[in-house]
């Protein structure tokens, strides 16, 4: 068997987005790999039809957003269209050319089928081009020779991945497939999204219309009938991530994140009749959070799809616990019990009547799609994607840990051997601590994980408190707390298993992690030195600064550092660079060019406060990267970023390197 490569990543591809075809027409899924000629992604469509897998969609592209027409027949997704802008497409699963449906100036966002499959519902940013406007190309060359000023009033004026926002709102429009006819439903000084039809011209959307704009984190849901006023559907603050409406119009499904802990609530089934205008509350005795969200690098094109019904009565809904997301089926009644649950990560979500499909991935396997017998509960894989590079891939197969944290707190986590381990041998250990810090490592297929294995390295990852999955009182016990209990937490990890594993070499451990994972690495080698060489990736390092610089800094320091504008001391306090006096341990530093989320500036500051102590560290800066570089950043860009990471380990501790 062959040993895992970095370069593996162009041999993973990602099977996701399940989306069932009505009346038993089976299921189509997205795959997804990395070219490494093109440097770039394509997503391609294909189809299970019940007995056969087949290929739908050829082109060398990234298709998204795949919605099948209750009527049946057609099917649409979104790829980029003319000027490189996203734009809606019809196809027939039966064959046949494709049909651009849009040719919006600013693409589109996102689409749904009315519930007759007569109209499409889409959503825009911008307003479409005016006849006495320039085209884009010559408008393009005239910002280029002569350019303007960028005017800011908002707070929220820059977001990672997308850079600079426009003063632009979202809209519905809608588009009828027989005469064609665009429409708008809503537009205006605010962000609309339709989340369903209910039938005939009734639909529910939600607005995030607000005095306060820079300090709004809410929206309002409404139902609309025709032509007569909104109705508002009253909710708490917070976000609606979806609503699903019964097949018979009766109840609407809408998984809702709230703000009673901010961003570190957990996400609730509410149940809503539609009839009786009631509500109630469906998960919230559950205490684990609803939907996905796993700290990951290896599945692409990821749509979350929390609910579906599959009766006028009976739902399915996702539930991240315990280090898994599971299957879990509700009724109208109140009731809610588990229907699949094992130590996997289900990722991807859809049902019928009478199958679920699932794309699951498990720590030894990246990924496929497979079909749940709703009525005999049996799982069956349908797919047979990744199974040759697993096959012939010395995989490590982790193993749960769970220990005593100085408080008594549990904590569970996963520890890996090397690669082809040996016995009487000793070797290092690399603790990886992921970001969020709301995410959670789970039981999935992670490639830098393997990666490091594969190198001779023992590996540790854990989910300290302020990890999902767990209890509300875990996820929250990290606000206002950074540094403290969770790093507890993970340093009683490291005790745990090297005093379970004697083969461990404790003078050779290497520490590393991402955005928090960034923080908390900063942190503990301004607090210990513990560890021979460390890794800081897209981090923070001065909270005082961050408010200001990040695209989220004003309200996410507040919020998790529990500290306003005024309290610098606080700040200061759990701020990691603070501490580089005391920063012994030799730290590479990768940060990318365009993070708005944890700007460059972090590492900037910690590079020159610990070059001037006359520290050991390095600097790698990664052009056209942003925070997401390890999870969808330029394939060659992630090959390098993983190389030199390992190459730092390999380059301080001593080890056998494989």
């Amino acid at each position: 068997m062959s040993k895992v490569e970095i370069k593996d990543i162009f041999k993973i591809k990602s099977v996701s987005s399940p989306a069932v075809i009505p009346d038993g027409g089976g299921v189509t899924y997205s795959v997804t790999y990395l070219d490494e000629k093109s440097n770039d992604y394509v997503t391609n469509l294909f189809m299970f039809d019940g007995k056969e897998n087949r290929q739908t969609s050829y082109k060398k592209e990234r298709i998204s957003n795949v919605v099948h027409s209750p009527a049946g027949g057609r099917s649409l997704f979104i790829a980029k269209g003319e000027h490189d802008k996203p734009q809606i497409f019809l196809i027939s699963l039966s064959g046949g050319e494709r049909e651009q449906l849009t040719r919006e100036k600013e693409g589109v966002n996102s689409a749904l089928f009315s519930k007759d499959g007569r109209k499409i519902y889409y959503h825009v940013s911008g307003e479409p081009q005016a006849e006495n406007e320039k085209d884009e190309s010559e408008e393009q060359e005239d910002k280029e020779k002569f350019p303007e000023p960028v005017v800011i009033d908002r707070m929220k004026y820059k977001a990672d991945s997308v850079g600079l926002l426009k003063e632009k709102y979202q809209s519905v429009k809608s588009v009828d497939l027989e005469t064609k006819e665009e429409a708008t439903l809503f537009s205006g000084e605010e962000n609309y999204t339709l989340h369903a039809g209910t039938g005939g011209d009734t639909v529910i959307f939600s607005s995030d219309e607000s005095e306060d704009r820079d300090f709004n984190f809410s929206q309002k849901l409404f139902i609309k009938e025709g032509s007569r006023n909104s109705e508002e559907i009253v909710k708490d603050e917070g976000y609606v991530i979806k609503t699903d409406i019964s097949p018979d119009g009766r109840y609407m499904l809408m998984t809702h994140l709230g703000r009673e802990f901010e961003n570190a609530t957990h996400a609730e089934v509410i149940l809503h009749d539609l009839e009786n205008e009631t509500s109630v509350s469906l998960t919230k005795g559950l205490d684990k959070p609803v939907g996905d969200y796993v700290a990951a690098d290896t599945q692409q094109s990821v749509e979350m799809n929390p609910t579906v019904w599959i009766s006028n009565t009976e739902f399915l809904f996702l539930v991240s616990e315990y280090g898994s997301v599971n299957l879990y089926t509700g009724n109208v009644n109140g009731e809610t019990a588990p229907l699949l649950q094992d130590a996997h990560h289900i990722y991807g979500m859809d049902a019928g009547e009478d199958y679920a499909y699932l794309t699951i991935s498990k720590p030894d396997n990246p990924g496929e799609l497979y079909q749940f017998d709703l009525k005999d509960r049996r799982l069956k894989r349908v797919t047979e994607i990744n199974s040759e590079y697993v096959g012939e891939t010395d995989l490590v197969v982790p193993e749960a840990v769970e220990y005593k944290s100085f408080d008594d707190t549990t904590v569970h986590g996963w520890f890996m051997k090397p690669a082809g381990y040996e016995e009487g041998a000793r070797y290092p250990m690399i603790t990886n601590i992921h970001g969020g810090p709301h995410a959670f490592y789970a039981n999935t297929y992670f490639h830098e994980m393997q990666v490091l294995a594969a190198k001779g390295y023992a590996v540790l990852y854990v989910n300290p408190r302020g990890s999902h999955s767990y209890s509300q009182d875990f996820v929250d016990a990290v606000r206002g707390d950074y540094g403290n209990g969770d790093y507890k937490d993970i340093m009683a990890g490291v005790d745990h298993v090297t005093d379970m594993y004697d083969w461990i070499d404790t003078e050779n451990l290497g520490v590393t992690g991402g955005s928090y994972g960034g923080f908390m690495t900063n942190w503990i080698i301004g607090h210990t030195d513990r560890f021979k060489a460390a890794v800081t990736q897209r981090s923070i390092s001065n909270w005082v600064s961050f408010r200001g610089v990040s695209d989220i800094g004003y309200y996410f320091s507040d919020w998790q550092i529990k500290a306003d504008f005024n309290d610098i001391d606080t700040m200061w306090h759990h701020s990691p660079i603070k501490y580089a006096d005391k920063m012994e341990t030799p730290l590479l530093i990768l940060h990318s060019e365009h993070d708005y989320r944890c700007p460059v500036e972090q590492a900037e500051q910690l590079f020159i406060a610990l070059k001037y102590r006359k520290k050991e560290t390095r600097f790698v800066r990664f052009p056209a990267a942003d925070h997401n570089l390890s999870r969808t950043g330029k394939p060659s860009l992630r090959v390098q970023r993983l190389e030199h990471l390992t190459s730092w380990f390999d380059e301080h501790l001593d080890h056998k390197v494989r």
